[in-house]
């Protein structure tokens, strides 16, 4: 019977394992399914208006489930709208559209970093010598992406809009860890994905004015490298797919996994979006350049995955799970 028992769970693992693979997949393609549309001639901002207005009206039947939400955490909605929803990726689409979609990602999962710079030197608080050492390995690995010996390979402008997608992403982690001692849990990953593509779309809503778009874009097709594709079809790949199955599968999987499996699994993110440029896009990147994606990824994992080296030391803090 215990054997029996055993294998079931090892079963169960391997599902959740194998979903956790899938909704990587999906999330690094996003940039693959956008860059096109921007190329065609929509602004990152439009495009990053509709992945986020068709998700929400996708997914807003379950609002009313989480309604409760609303009135427990609104603050807690409001930062996950604003910056985990509108700003990641708004600031993402902004830099892929100036600079290759791998790197693009690669230079957002320095968010780890980003937070350990705002412990150690705005809250003053000491950090473990594996955070530090993690930090420093992914941004000589950013280093490498960028090739400074160069003088920086890529359009500085880019790189800025995916740091800022670093900072957002980093901003909002901070804001639940911030939140977390007020004794009510954590709130239902469901709603608080719902309520913030609801909020971002109200807010994106006004900031971009979407009526001015060129909708005529979406009527043609877009080069998906040198393959005509329908703007449609890679919209409806990107709202559904990228974005509605991606957190779905996304939300299932960090559940049924440990905090250093689920952020190996995340990285697999950068991989696929760096892959899929290559083959899909031709943004070929040299030899240096993997290495040093290499080296962001690990450096982020560490960074990442860290914990007080001693159980006592009040002061260290560990990196939250970030994807």
């Amino acid at each position: 019977m215990v054997g029996v028992t055993d294998s079931a769970v090892k079963r169960d693992k391997n599902a959740i394992l194998g979903i956790a693979l899938v909704s990587a997949l999906t999330f690094g393609s996003s940039g693959i399914a956008a860059k096109p549309l921007i190329s065609a001639g929509l602004e990152p901002v439009h495009v990053v208006w509709l992945r986020i207005a068709g998700a929400a009206l996708v997914m807003s039947p379950l609002a009313w489930r989480h309604r409760a939400l609303v009135r427990e955490r609104p603050a807690l909605l409001a930062g996950f709208a604003l910056l985990g929803i509108v700003g990641v990726q708004a600031f993402y689409f902004a830099a892929l559209s100036r600079i290759p979609v791998g790197v693009a990602l690669l230079v957002e999962y320095l968010s780890p970093v980003v937070i350990l710079g705002w412990v150690r030197f705005v809250r003053g608080r000491a950090v473990t010598v594996r955070a530090a050492l993690g930090a420093v390995l992914a941004v000589a690995g950013l280093a490498c992406v960028v090739e400074v010996w160069a003088g920086l390979g890529f359009d500085s402008l880019g790189l800025a809009f995916a740091l800022c997608a670093a900072c957002c992403q980093a901003g909002y982690f901070l804001l639940v860890d911030q939140g977390r001692p007020d004794g009510r849990g954590e709130p239902d990953p469901i709603g608080l994905i719902v309520y913030g593509f609801l909020i971002g779309t109200a807010l994106l809503t006004v900031l971009v004015r979407p009526w001015n778009m060129d909708f005529a874009v979406l009527k043609g097709s877009a080069d998906l490298g040198t393959t005509p594709v329908p703007a449609l079809l890679l919209l409806a790949y990107l709202v559904l797919v990228a974005t509605v199955f991606a957190y779905a599968t996304g939300v299932v999987s960090v559940r049924g996994l440990s905090a250093p499996v689920a952020g190996v699994v995340a990285c697999l993110e950068a991989v696929v979006a760096v892959t899929l440029g290559w083959f899909l896009l031709g943004e070929h990147l040299s030899a240096p350049q993997l290495v040093g994606g290499a080296m962001v990824l690990a450096g982020a994992f560490v960074a990442q995955t860290t914990a007080p080296a001693r159980a006592k030391d009040q002061d260290a803090v560990a990196i939250p799970d970030l994807y």
